[in-house]
């Protein structure tokens, strides 16, 4: 019976290895969670203050993207563009939001556009889009980030 207790531990303590699970190192877990993250979309958009008291997340990106336009056509509504380029429209402006809040705009125009001095529409622009309200930058988890993205800005209404 002695031998068979003495047999018994033997076997017990001998086994416990086949249990043991393996550990993922660091670094397969950094990659592991680096590859879960979707890396194109934020978890919070960048907003001005009157926008983060709405409820959900769509309406507040909404209310962003609808107030800046807002701004910046009244920004440029009182200016010589659409005097100097009476068929221009609607353009389009590359805005940058940094982690730090600031911002800045860009026009863009299609690759073979000569109708327009893009110089001088960029400089009205970068002249023109100042001293907007603070911004909040975008938030990616829990970190402020850079975000870029296109606005349509109408310049004419009719």
């Amino acid at each position: 019976m002695k031998h068979y207790y003495l047999f018994l531990a033997f076997l017990l303590f001998n086994s416990c290895k086949h249990f043991e699970k393996k550990v993922p190192s660091e670094k397969e877990l950094l990659q592991k969670e680096l590859k879960a993250i979707n890396w194109k979309e934020v978890d919070e958009y960048p907003s001005f203050a009157d926008c983060d008291k709405l409820g959900n997340k769509s309406q507040r990106q909404q209310c962003f993207f609808e107030y800046l336009a807002q701004l910046i056509q009244e920004k440029l509504s009182v200016d010589t563009l659409s005097i100097l380029y009476p068929e221009l429209d609607t353009i389009e402006v590359k805005v940058t939001i940094f982690p730090n809040a600031k911002m800045k705009f860009e026009p863009q125009f299609p690759k073979d556009s000569v109708a327009y001095d893009t110089i001088k529409i960029d400089s009205i622009l970068q002249e023109r889009l100042v001293d907007f309200p603070k911004v909040n930058p975008a938030i990616k988890r829990g970190i402020p980030v850079k975000t870029q993205f296109i606005l349509p800005v109408i310049i004419k209404v009719e």
